[in-house]
């Protein structure tokens, strides 16, 4: 059989393919010897046949399952194994962050009862309790899957503690969920980001409101600013900024393709497009309603405490529908 010299080195380089690489090798040599034989004494040929043409089965066999293996790690890497959380308040003043609060709590509750591990990023918060903006990480290989369809301006209708005349607000948060990827499906020139840092703020330990530990990236091609400010150290911080940046740049670019195939996709929900309206939050109504599949829950006050199981298979079957309509 022919062999790759080029891919034959890729399966010993890879520590999941190393050694059957190793035994591809060593029956490799067997093949050969047996070939030898069969060329050199033609009263051994006959018998070197049999083994000649089971030693090549065996060996393309084994080829075949190493490349499957190489191909199925592609793939897994290609997967997001978490993704970024960011919340931003929207119109609203105060009850607009009061809302953002409560969806990131609503989606690290959920997280919580997926057993999946969560981390906070970065917070701002206003002197009202709510987040101008915050980021966290939500991480497991199934967490981009199910919160995929979040993405979006989230409406709430209802009518502030501090409203003395009963009227209802209205008000606004935006949500990213944003794919975290082992390997980038993008190029970022490192001559293109501006770097600063400066003390964390909030709580923390001995060091780290003394210490400028925070970093802030900004991209100068699209103006997008990332900052992390959880770890004590410095270095750590960066490189999770670099995630954050890499993870927000990699979603403008879906953002983009989606756009261009939006109107061939019949069944598409949305194009994921931060500034969509994809769902409102109606307190006097206990009704929340998704604008994209046009269906409603009276479950407010329980989604919002992480009960979001029903509006994710919701929004899943109906992406699924919307596939094999296309693929029909």
């Amino acid at each position: 059989m022919e062999i790759d010299k080029q891919k034959l080195e890729e399966f010993h380089q890879y520590n999941k393919t190393q050694f059957l690489a190793s035994q591809f090798e060593s029956e490799l040599v067997k093949l050969t010897e047996a070939q030898e034989l069969a060329d050199s004494d033609p009263e051994m040929a006959e018998l070197a046949v049999e083994e000649i043409a089971q030693l090549t089965k065996q060996l393309q066999d084994q080829w075949d399952e190493m490349d499957k293996i190489v191909e199925s790690n592609k793939e897994e890497e290609k997967k997001p194994y978490g993704v970024m959380l960011e919340v931003r308040a929207g119109a609203g003043g105060d009850e607009a962050s009061l809302f953002a609060a409560e969806l990131a709590g609503m989606y690290l509750k959920y997280a919580e009862v997926q057993g999946w591990p969560t981390i906070r990023n970065n917070v701002s918060a206003t002197e009202a309790g709510g987040y101008k903006e915050a980021s966290f990480e939500i991480m497991g290989s199934l967490v981009y899957d199910d919160l995929r369809y979040e993405t979006g301006v989230h409406r709430v209708q209802r009518i502030p503690a501090t409203e003395k005349q009963g009227r209802i607000h209205t008000s606004t948060a935006s949500v990213a969920i944003l794919p975290m990827r082992k390997k980038p499906t993008i190029e970022i020139n490192p001559a293109d980001i501006d770097t600063e840092f400066s003390r964390a703020g909030g709580a923390g330990g001995q060091n780290v409101n003394k210490v400028e530990t925070a970093v802030r990236l900004v991209h100068r091609p699209t103006g997008i600013d990332v900052r992390s400010e959880n770890d004590r150290s410095q270095l750590k911080n960066r490189i999770k900024a670099m995630e954050l940046l890499t993870a927000k740049l990699e979603a403008i670019f879906e953002e983009e393709q989606a756009a261009k195939h939006a109107a061939v996709r019949k069944g598409q929900i949305g194009t994921g497009d931060r500034s969509e309206k994809i769902r409102t939050y109606n307190f006097p109504q206990n009704r929340i309603t998704d604008h994209r599949i046009k269906e409603s829950w009276h479950t407010v006050e329980a989604t919002l405490a992480g009960s979001l199981g029903p509006i994710v298979e919701a929004m899943k079957a109906a992406a699924a529908a919307g596939d094999e309509a296309v693929a029909e």
